[in-house]
């Protein structure tokens, strides 16, 4: 695994960042899946009215030389999850970037639903305990999960093949009040007006404490692909601006770039 250190532009991230390369896995092959299987249960148009959705992503770090077979079984594990008629949209693969974060991630898994009583069901349906009994914690030295409610998302639910995902996590100072949290969200929420890259953007409160490692703001943005991304790190003056009202109230930060991969294969 190489890393690089370079200056960066990202949003809430710090002056550098080290970038991961994939491992050099083999190259999976999903079975054409039958139409129901991938399609998201609701309106997935460009012209989808805002709508609360909630959010759940989990971070994986695979432990260093598993075989490429058993990380191929996870992602292939994971991504079969869309099949649960209680996800809206699920995407699991490699990271394509890692920009800011004090643990070495190597997956992510995004998925949406439309209340929390639907994710609360996912996490306890059989298929996901036993995938993760079989298939995560055999080869992952450590797992983390975010959830929160995004309440005026606008846009597809299910971003399509190829988008940018920008994850950003958020560990607060002690005793930081609702104010400033306030301050926080409405900063990240006004992102989307001031940089044209980004389609959509989602932002909320963690839920989930247990899981989160202290994490308890999140975000999410989504870009058309890569270039976007690239774009969108090329205006550094225009993001530290934004850094600038918030970095005073922050502990930690985790900013992660992921690639949505087509269902019917994935680069692990």
């Amino acid at each position: 695994m190489s890393l690089t250190v370079r200056a960066s532009g990202a949003l809430f991230s710090p002056q550098f960042s080290r970038t991961f390369s994939a491992p050099k896995l083999t190259l999976l092959r999903f079975s054409k899946p039958s139409p129901s299987r991938f399609t998201p249960k609701i309106n997935m148009s460009s012209s989808a009215s805002a709508q609360p959705i909630v959010e759940h992503v989990v971070l994986f770090k695979v432990k260093d030389d598993t075989d490429p077979s058993k990380v191929n079984a996870m992602v292939n594990s994971l991504n079969g999850l869309a099949s649960l008629n209680l996800t809206l949209h699920l995407t699991a693969g490699p990271l394509y970037r890692t920009r800011s974060s004090p643990i070495a991630f190597t997956h992510l898994l995004h998925s949406r639903y439309s209340t929390k009583d639907d994710l609360s069901t996912y996490n306890v349906h059989p298929n996901h305990l036993s995938m993760v009994k079989d298939s995560v914690l055999p080869i992952c030295d450590d797992v983390m999960a975010v959830d929160w409610v995004a309440e005026d998302v606008q846009g597809p639910v299910a971003p399509p093949p190829g988008s940018a995902i920008r994850v950003t996590f958020l560990k607060l100072k002690e005793n930081l009040g609702e104010e400033s949290k306030s301050e926080i969200l409405g900063v990240i929420k006004g992102i989307k007006g001031k940089f044209a890259e980004i389609n959509q953007i989602s932002t909320g409160e963690n839920f989930s404490p247990a899981r989160a490692k202290g994490y308890s703001i999140a975000s999410l943005a989504v870009l058309p692909g890569v270039s976007e991304l690239e774009g969108l790190d090329s205006k550094q003056e225009l993001a530290n601006v934004e850094k600038d009202k918030v970095k005073e109230h922050l502990e930690s930060v985790i900013v992660l770039d992921y690639v949505v991969a087509s269902p019917q294969s994935a680069s692990l």
